[in-house]
């Protein structure tokens, strides 16, 4: 029997570009737009974009309750920058000033916009505490990662701030891997 494929959420965001990382890889993959789409994948990478629309998506085609169970089953999940903010216990604004219902699968704090707007994006070199490597990071709107909780480790890093995160089966990356040239990812 040959190996499931990766779920890719495909509501809003740069889905096609990790597809494409993926496709690099030689590793099968497939959109994930409703919940029964969940169950013939082996993990779930919820991608960058825009993380009101993105609450308000999930919501709309019943995809939070499936989320969280899949997280609970323990599959792996693999949130990039809206996708970590998405992934939070909590977000440091208000609720009312974003619209964002993060799920809850992290126990991260985390600053929307943290490292500045728009044109305030850049590339810096990440360090892959797994790997001991340093790679290139793509931050677009960046969230910050302000606090962990216990269970959580740090698994990546830029300039000694947080940028990469997990807590058993769920990491939350700050970035963008899937722009740049290796696709970081436990997927």
């Amino acid at each position: 029997m040959s190996e499931l494929p990766v779920g890719v959420l495909a509501l809003q965001g740069d889905f096609e570009l990790h597809e494409q990382a993926l496709d690099r890889q030689g590793v099968g993959h497939v959109r994930v737009r409703r919940p029964g789409e969940l169950e013939g994948v082996r993990s779930l990478i919820i991608p960058g974009g825009e993380s009101t629309t993105m609450t308000r998506l999930i919501d709309k085609v019943g995809l939070r309750q499936p989320i969280l169970d899949f997280a609970g089953a323990g599959k792996p999940i693999l949130g990039t920058c809206a996708g970590l903010i998405m992934l939070a216990t909590r977000i440091e604004e208000e609720e009312g000033l974003h619209g964002v219902r993060p799920l809850g699968l992290l126990d991260v704090v985390v600053r929307r916009n943290g490292y500045g707007t728009q044109v305030d994006s850049f590339v810096g070199d990440i360090l892959d505490l797994d790997r001991g490597e340093t790679a290139q990071g793509v931050f677009i709107r960046a969230p910050m990662i302000l606090e962990v909780g216990d269970e959580v480790e740090v698994v990546a890093t830029f300039m000694d701030k947080m940028v990469g995160v997990r807590q058993r089966s769920v990491t939350g990356l700050a970035y963008h891997p899937e722009v740049g040239t290796e696709y970081l990812s436990n997927t």
